[in-house]
């Protein structure tokens, strides 16, 4: 059976082989979701549901990746740079 693209996503920001919601995967999982959801908005601009989501998916992000930056600011570097979220 192949693994889907969200398994392969988590492996590499897994804290241990269980790992499912520690804040890396879940930011991970949420950007590449961010970006498909951007991709779909280019073409339909009008589908307001699907914005809304958009914005509280980033809102997530943002606030997981705050408790990230305070409390292990190690890891915080370590996955913007692999997400090339800041430059």
């Amino acid at each position: 059976m192949a693994e889907s693209s969200d398994t392969m996503d988590m492996k590499e920001f897994q804290l241990h082989e269980k790992d499912t919601g520690s804040a890396d995967v879940q930011v991970a999982l949420l950007t590449r979701r961010i970006g498909q959801l951007t991709e779909h908005l280019k073409s339909h601009a009008k589908d307001h549901s699907s914005r809304r989501g958009l914005l509280k998916m980033v809102a997530m992000r943002r606030s997981l990746l705050d408790y990230l930056s305070k409390s292990e600011s190690d890891r915080y570097k370590n996955l913007l740079e692999k997400l090339n979220l800041r430059k």
